[in-house]
């Protein structure tokens, strides 16, 4: 899928540490990544009590695939 690099940085502040990991072009055109993706990682790897200002916490950036294009409301 052209613009889809499969990949996803991971930062911990805390621990002052990056990881990448790969994800799979399923999950990508599934999520359309951008919005979706975040929405993914959020409701499966954050307790919806989490402390807004806790380490647990997670800051999301993720781009879609109009991302830098025209094409109205993509960013």
């Amino acid at each position: 899928m052209p613009g889809f690099i499969g990949r996803l940085a991971r930062v911990d502040l805390s621990k002052g540490k990056v990881r990448e990991e790969e994800i799979e072009e399923e999950v990508f055109r599934k999520f359309l990544g951008g919005k979706g993706l975040a929405a993914k990682i959020i409701l499966e790897e954050l307790d919806p009590n989490v402390d807004p200002f806790s380490p647990e916490n997670k800051l999301i950036f993720a781009t879609g695939p109009l991302t830098g294009t025209a094409y109205p409301g993509s960013g």
